[in-house]
C-alpha cells in the first residue's frame, strides 16, 4: 500500500512540474537530492559503524545482559501472558537494549523476531495479542540514552555539538513511552468488536 501512496506523490509532483512548465527544475531537484544522499550515506558509515562496534562491546562485555536483568522485572509486569523464559522475552529484551542505546538499525531485525515469537503464543492468528500491541508501543516510542543514530545525522550534516540532543532526547522518550504504555494498558480494556 505505502508503494501506491509513494508512487501517487511522484506522478503527482510530475505532472504538476509538467503542467506548470518546471520539468527542469524537478530534474535539477532529484539530481541534487540523489547526490545529498550518496554524501549522507557515506558519511554515516564511519559513524554508524563506531556506534555499532560499541554495541558489540557492550554486548561482548556484559552491559547487554545487565541490561535484559534490570528490565526483566518490568517486562514480566508488562508481559504477564508472556512465559519467563520464552524466546520472544528475550528477543524483546535484546530489543530494548538495542533502543536504549538508540540503536534503531540493530533493533529492527530483534524487534520483528520478538513479534514472530509473540505470534507463535497467538491463538487467533487474525488478531493481534495485548503483549503484541504493549511491545509495539513500546518499540515505536522506545527510552533512548543516546540517540546515536540521530547523532550521526547531526555528525555528517555538519553540526559543532551533534550530541547536544542527549538531554532532550531522553526526557521525550521517557515521557512518550509512559504515555504509550499507559494508552495501551487503557484500550486493551475495551471489549474487541469482531465481523
Amino acid at each position: 500500500m505505502i508503494n501506491y501512496i509513494w508512487l501517487a506523490l511522484i506522478l503527482i509532483g510530475v505532472l504538476t512540474a509538467i503542467f506548470q512548465g518546471n520539468v527542469q527544475v524537478v530534474t535539477d531537484a532529484a539530481i541534487e537530492s540523489a547526490n545529498s544522499a550518496v554524501e549522507l550515506s557515506i558519511g554515516l558509515v564511519g559513524i554508524m559503524t563506531l556506534w555499532l562496534g560499541l554495541m558489540r562491546l557492550a554486548e561482548k562485555s556484559g552491559i547487554v545482559n545487565l541490561i535484559s536483568k534490570l528490565l526483566k522485572p518490568i517486562l514480566k509486569r508488562l508481559f504477564p501472558e508472556v512465559p519467563e523464559n520464552h524466546p520472544a522475552m528475550g528477543s524483546m529484551v535484546m530489543n530494548m537494549a538495542a533502543n536504549l542505546l538508540g540503536l534503531g538499525n540493530a533493533a529492527t531485525p530483534l524487534g520483528i523476531k520478538a513479534m514472530k515469537e509473540l505470534q507463535e503464543l497467538n491463538e487467533d492468528k487474525t488478531t493481534a495479542t495485548n503483549s503484541m500491541c504493549m511491545f509495539l508501543a513500546i518499540n515505536t516510542s522506545s527510552i533512548t540514552l543516546i540517540a546515536s543514530t540521530v547523532i550521526a545525522y547531526r555528525a555528517s550534516a555538519g553540526s559543532n555539538n551533534p550530541a547536544e540532543i542527549i538531554g532532550p532526547t531522553i526526557i521525550a522518550s521517557v515521557f512518550g513511552t509512559i504515555v504509550a504504555i499507559i494508552a495501551a494498558r487503557l484500550l486493551e480494556k475495551f471489549p474487541l468488536k469482531r465481523r
